[in-house]
């Protein structure tokens, strides 16, 4: 059992709409000129560098855009649609994997099965239209008996996925504790996880009431613009990796976690060393917290997290000390983090027998090759704002697409 990370392959109209509030990157980078190209390279260039760790690299791909079959269920298509739905019908948000579905790994399941939710996304409309592709994906990438793969927690109650998602254990293959972060509606952004949503996939996947924790986000937090819980808080094993500020209860949370799990190891970072501002603004806790083969924990963050000096000093002087995070990775995903989403947001874990998953969906150096071939050749290398009502760069990136299904041998998915 190895744990998997599926990123998420930034499609061919990656742009800057800012369509997401809470959201500060996306909403400031609004009507910037965005690159396709150079952000699917970036990302490719990460999951190579997670191969070189020794890591199981799997990918989602991108989905249909503009989604024609969502602006005919408004009674409209692309040509004649207003401004803000031809962009909301064409974001490439789905590229962030972290907000696909929400895992639960089999030995934390009632039925020994691994369990993916896959994510509703309502909060935002922009988002709320992914869905369906990555059910379809979903459920054919994890069609083996190993795994249960559920539809949607039904509206209102918004469910974003594994980004409000942690799950702690002694290793990937043990039974852990899983904890499902909520927010609460009240501040100047809206709270797009609900509690409701986080029960309701607990219950649907059969977890262990006693291993599963609900926690509150500190509302400070989604003020600061930490829309989701992985912009202030990420796990892996027995690690937690926190800022102080996370949790509304950050004492009741703590307390509540070493009770049920005594081996915890918990490293906050307080606020004096780095602010939110300083943590959200480089995506420190936006990271990629992963154990090597070698079993040395290891943070893959954004180069934002090097320039900004308070965030790198509390690093380097975490790596001088005897914590649990041996090695720090720096990645340039420039791109994606300029429209809201950092190495974590790229990325959906799944702990499981790599054997089990649907194999045109894991990837080696030779895969991720054929993919930046396409990549290189088919994707826009800049989008203007003005060019998104061309019938001929809608032609190009809808054939962009196809392409890459094609070279992954996909193509039943190309119209899913």
């Amino acid at each position: 059992m190895r744990e998997i990370n599926f990123d998420g392959i930034i499609g061919p109209t990656h742009n800057y709409a800012g369509l997401s509030p809470g959201n500060l990157a996306a909403t400031s980078n609004a009507g910037a000129v965005a690159h396709p190209r150079a952000a699917a390279l970036q990302g490719i260039a990460k999951m190579r560098a997670n191969l070189a760790l020794g890591l199981v690299q799997g990918v989602l791909l991108p989905h249909r855009r503009p989604d024609h079959r969502w602006l005919a269920a408004l009674h409209t298509d692309y040509a004649r649609a207003e401004p803000h739905l031809r962009a909301r019908a064409l974001s490439a948000s789905a590229m962030w994997a972290a907000n696909a579905a929400t895992v639960s790994p089999a030995p934390d399941c009632a039925d020994g099965r691994c369990h993916l939710s896959v994510a509703n996304l309502v909060t935002m409309p922009h988002r709320s239209h992914e869905w369906p592709d990555t059910l379809a994906q979903l459920r054919l990438a994890f069609a083996h008996d190993a795994f249960r793969v559920h539809a949607p927690v039904s509206a209102p109650f918004g469910d974003e996925g594994a980004a409000n998602h942690m799950r702690l254990c002694a290793s990937h293959d043990a039974a852990g504790v899983e904890v499902f972060v909520y927010g609460v509606s009240g501040g100047p952004f809206p709270a797009r996880q609900h509690v409701e949503a986080s029960r309701a996939i607990a219950r649907g996947h059969g977890l262990n009431p006693a291993r599963t924790l609900f926690v509150e986000q500190s509302s400070e937090a989604i003020a600061a613009g930490a829309f989701h819980n992985d912009v202030v808080a990420v796990a892996n094993e027995r690690t937690l990796f926190a800022h102080e500020q996370a949790f509304a209860d950050r004492a009741g949370f703590y307390a509540q976690l070493r009770a049920v799990m005594p081996e915890v190891e918990i490293v906050e970072v307080p606020a004096a060393a780095v602010s939110l501002s300083d943590a959200i603004g480089s995506y420190l806790f936006n990271a990629q917290l992963v154990s090597t083969p070698a079993g040395q924990q290891t943070l893959i963050v954004p180069q934002e997290v090097r320039e900004n000096p308070r965030t790198w000093a509390w690093l380097q002087d975490h790596l001088a000390g005897n914590g649990p995070i041996r090695r720090v990775e720096v990645v340039d995903v420039r791109e994606s983090m300029a429209n809201g989403g950092g190495p974590a947001c790229l990325r959906l874990r799944v702990a499981c027998d790599p054997a089990h998953v649907d194999q045109r969906f894991t990837v080696d150096a030779a895969k991720l090759d054929r993919i930046d071939d396409v990549v290189a050749s088919h994707w826009p290398e800049a989008i203007t704002p003005g060019e998104i009502g061309d019938p001929a760069f809608v032609a190009r990136v809808e054939q962009a697409r196809v392409r890459l299904f094609s070279a992954l041998d996909l193509v039943e998915l190309i119209d899913t």
